[in-house]
């Protein structure tokens, strides 16, 4: 029963650590300290494409695959299951996706889309839940298989008949309409039941005035020419939120990834729950293969995902296992995206001022934290504690005299390492997150019924 009570008490404060966690109000805190930073920087450098709406739209469209497989690896995970197989699920969701979407219609693409993933999700779940297969070992299969099957396929159906004579060709698909878009015409101009309303947030956005300027383009960005896909993809977020921390259905499921003996001996079906985890996540991943073919390119083209399973993966590491934290990795990640996709060699050079007060505040906040620690060293586990916050505070102190000169002695950053933005910031946030992450205490560690440990 001490189990049960334990599993229990992880699941309700989300963390085994004993940290005081912190609540939305000093995340809300935090994001506009972040912003009020960008804009100064934006206005000392000039870059006025840091937080401009065509940066902010882009951003967003970027993000959504990221979070989408981020969200799949989630629900995966938090069941027990590693899921590195979320690239593999989303070359399959672009495939399906583009072949249901160029003779049905994009809506249809993407319920096919959807479909491909869950069933990727469906061969990883009988590989790892039934049969015991090594999570990774069978990941890597899902990513080959994903791969190879969609390569094959493409040449098979797109290269002939019907399909070939609208475009389509053995690397690429016919053409896809694309999902229906929106904007906000009472912010942002267009027509508003027949009345031609002016463009308000562009006139602010183009004063480039402190912090107000910096918000139009943020809300512009947000405002205009928005896909339905993307609206819907948004929302998943806090309905993933409300179903996994919420509801009996997302205790079972999280039940499982923290132990599933302790749920089994209280009834829950923990090969059930697997399943519907893992086919969950291949859906959503499905899913982000999809937006790729009807929102972000209406096309289907071979190695088309680039990596964004991946990506989705740090973005769940980086958010900590939890939908709010995973989503901020996947922004953070489709800025940097645009910031390459948007040639911002002037942007990014402006970014290394913005990091380096970061950076700054990080080395102070370490210094403190080292200090206040120090008189209440007990354990070598203190010790070491008080070790590395000061060693963290060094560290955060030396990147920062080193950005800020790089900033001083330059004026652009060259486009080579531009392009290197996004890859550069998935490994610095993974190791910058790693000290404070938990993952599920079972993830990854064969289950097999009767058999507790």
């Amino acid at each position: 029963m001490s189990t049960v009570t334990t599993v229990a008490a992880k699941l309700k404060n989300g963390n085994g650590n004993g940290k005081r966690r912190l609540r939305w109000p000093h995340y809300l805190l935090l994001a506009g300290a972040l912003l009020v930073l960008l804009s100064l920087v934006r206005v000392l450098t000039g870059a006025d494409d840091v937080t401009s709406s065509g940066t902010v739209s882009a951003s967003l469209r970027l993000a959504v695959p990221i979070f989408l497989a981020g969200l799949g690896g989630l629900w995966s995970e938090r069941s027990g299951i590693i899921n590195i197989g979320l690239e593999g699920m989303m070359i399959l969701g672009t495939w399906t996706g583009a072949w249901a979407g160029y003779q049905w219609g994009p809506w249809a693409g993407v319920a096919a889309g959807i479909i491909g993933g869950a069933l990727g999700g469906l061969v990883h779940a009988i590989a790892t839940v039934t049969f015991g297969v090594d999570h990774i070992v069978s990941g890597v299969a899902i990513n080959i298989l994903g791969l190879g099957l969609t390569q094959f396929l493409a040449g098979l159906v797109f290269n002939t008949g019907a399909a070939k004579a609208l475009g389509g060709g053995p690397r690429q698909s016919p053409p896809v309409d694309p999902i229906p878009r929106l904007n906000a015409p009472v912010l942002s101009g267009g027509d508003f039941f027949g009345w031609k309303t002016p463009d308000a947030l562009g006139a602010l956005e183009d004063k480039h005035w402190f912090l107000v300027s910096d918000l139009a383009g943020i809300l512009r960005g947000l405002t205009v020419d928005m896909s339905l896909l993307t609206l819907l993809a948004i929302a998943l977020i806090p309905l993933s939120f409300f179903v996994l921390w919420k509801t009996a259905f997302g205790l079972r499921v999280r039940s499982c990834g923290e132990d599933p003996h302790a749920a089994e001996s209280l009834g829950v079906n923990v090969y059930r729950m697997k399943y519907a985890a893992v086919m969950i996540s291949g859906a959503l991943s499905g899913l982000g293969g999809a937006f790729l073919v009807t929102v972000a390119s209406p096309v289907y083209q071979d190695g088309q995902t680039g990596g964004r399973g991946f990506i989705g993966l740090a973005a769940m590491i980086f958010g900590n296992w939890r939908p709010g934290g995973m989503a901020t990795g996947s922004l953070l990640f489709g800025y940097t995206d645009a910031m390459n996709l948007r040639g911002g060699g002037e942007s990014v050079h402006a970014l290394l001022l913005f990091v380096t007060v970061i950076l700054v505040a990080v080395a102070i906040w370490q210094l403190v934290r080292g200090r206040q620690l120090r008189p209440l060293v007990v354990t070598e586990h203190d010790r070491n504690g008080v070790r590395n916050a000061f060693l963290g505070s060094i560290l955060a102190a030396v990147a920062a005299v080193g950005l800020f000169t790089w900033f001083m002695l330059s004026e652009t950053v060259p486009g080579e390492l531009v392009s290197f933005t996004p890859h550069l910031t998935t490994l610095l946030v993974l190791a910058l997150a790693s000290q404070r992450l938990r993952m599920p205490a079972s993830n990854g560690l064969r289950y097999r019924k009767g058999e507790a440990r």
